[in-house]
């Protein structure tokens, strides 16, 4: 805009000076006795003239707005032979930059990549906000609707998972999850108890009620649960932790799971969102998981999960699912979720804006749908990749070679038999990540064990490797 704002002040200069020779030679061929009123008259009569001191006027006000915008410092103004000489230079010095650019961006995987690669649109930010003020608003009336019971204390909601971290391949695959952290009720504890050998990393939760005759009591309470109330008289209670929501003494996920379904329902009716948005409630064993929906438009889906602190760390025992084929209801598997946006928060803070590992995790993730091949696995593969290699190598330009170091690590890792888990063991984990003293001391854990026990399984996963890099090249070379 400015350079056509130059171009048309020279053209109006040019104006200007044919309508000065015009007006001179009238001069010239008149009488001495021309008097001024005919001259302003002469004048007034080249419309053209005024339309295009009108226009410079308005040209001059557009550079003076842009170049207050830009911040630049106000050139002062020239000639019209240094403007013409000026311009000439500046519109070569466009020329190489503009070749230069397209020259970057031929070049540029990354761009090449943005352009040819059939995305859908996301509105990521402008949904997470939705949830975010959803799930505040659930949390303050589940904690008002709860307050002076024996029900676990809720805490607020964080947010975990791909759609939170940035990377979900698909927008109709999209669930943003977020864990709820539970405290015991005044007058109980929570014991976390190792489960099963065969079940490593999982624990059951142990309540007990405890004296609470000397301790200060809140306004309004004066009772002990441990002595003031008998078993009966607790059994008759409105509510009880140990006799809803426990399993002979261990909370129990599903009794869980089902109390907050309930509230969901019926809570929705009196939030002022339901007037013009839909709620469903999903079947969930171990969470309470829903979809929103305004009018016709896509649904949100929403899933939270409940999770207990491992003591101050950013570690919890969760609601989930473990790996076994069966999950009790009393067993709480260890979730990393936390730890793991913390993770890549971390790395957000410290790397440039154009740095492109999420996109890497996102292309590998999306061709790993409708395999049996692990997303978490390839999740795993990142962070180590980015606590080895420097962050100014993920930038964008570099896109190609961090895919192929990607698919290589993947590679040495499945030859080896071995992945080691990321949060186990790793002395390449920020500070910053709060983690039990026992996980930093552990011996590195094999996510790959199984694979060294069964060359069935092993021998599976290599062709399912060849699948991975056969689609990441067609999505590469193709766009889909």
């Amino acid at each position: 805009m400015e350079q056509r704002a130059e171009m048309l002040k020279r053209e109006t200069t040019r104006l200007w000076q044919e309508e000065e020779q015009m007006k001179q030679e009238q001069r010239n061929q008149e009488s001495n006795s021309f008097t001024w009123a005919s001259l302003l008259l002469s004048a007034l009569q080249h419309w053209q003239f005024w339309v295009v001191a009108g226009v410079l006027v308005l040209l001059f006000g557009l550079c003076w707005w842009l170049r207050k915008r830009s911040r630049e410092p106000e050139r002062e103004e020239e000639s019209s032979d240094s403007d013409v000489e000026e311009e000439e230079h500046e519109e070569e010095n466009d020329n190489a930059n503009e070749a230069e650019e397209e020259n970057d961006d031929a070049n540029d995987p990354g761009m090449f990549f943005e352009e040819h690669i059939q995305w859908p649109v996301q509105h990521l930010d402008r949904d997470c906000q939705t949830v975010r003020d959803l799930m505040e608003t659930f949390i303050l009336v589940f904690q008002y609707i709860l307050s002076n019971t024996s029900f676990p204390v809720l805490e607020n909601a964080i947010e975990v998972g791909s759609a939170f971290e940035g990377w979900s391949p698909r927008e109709e695959d999209i669930t943003y999850r977020l864990l709820v952290p539970l405290k015991p009720p005044r007058g109980h504890i929570f014991h976390l108890e190792p489960g099963p050998v065969w079940l490593a990393r999982n624990f059951r939760i142990r309540v007990e009620l405890v004296c609470t005759c000397e301790t200060e009591q809140p306004v309004g309470e004066t009772r002990c649960f441990l002595h003031d109330l008998e078993q009966d008289q607790r059994r008759n209670a409105s509510f009880s932790t140990l006799d809803d929501l426990c399993t002979d003494s261990y909370l129990d996920v599903q009794k869980i799971a089902r109390y907050f379904q309930m509230f969901v329902r019926h809570s929705w009716r009196a939030l002022p969102i339901s007037a013009a948005h839909r709620l469903t409630v999903l079947p969930a064993d171990r969470s309470c998981k829903f979809c929103v929906t305004r009018g016709w438009e896509k649904r949100i889906l929403i899933e939270f999960f409940f999770g207990v602190q491992e003591g101050t760390s950013d570690i919890f025992v969760s609601s989930q699912y473990t790996e076994a084929a069966y999950t009790p209801s009393t067993m709480w598997p260890e979730t990393y979720a936390v730890a793991e946006i913390k993770f890549f928060s971390y790395i957000a803070r410290h790397a440039q804006p154009d740095t492109y590992h999420l996109r890497c995790l996102q292309v590998c993730v999306r061709c790993l749908l409708g395999r049996d091949f692990s997303t978490y696995t390839l999740k795993t593969v990142v962070m180590h990749l980015l606590t080895t290699i420097p962050l100014s190598d993920w930038r964008r330009r570099h896109f190609w070679e961090q895919l192929n170091d990607i698919l290589q690590y993947l590679q040495s890792c499945l030859e080896k038999k071995q992945l080691n888990h990321f949060f186990i063991g790793n002395e390449n984990v920020p500070e910053e990540i709060i983690l039990p003293l026992e996980l930093r001391v552990a011996e590195p854990v094999n996510l790959f064990q199984h694979l060294a026990q069964n060359p069935d399984i092993h021998e599976h996963a290599q062709l399912e490797f060849e699948e991975l890099r056969s689609r990441l090249q067609r999505l590469v070379l193709h766009g889909r």
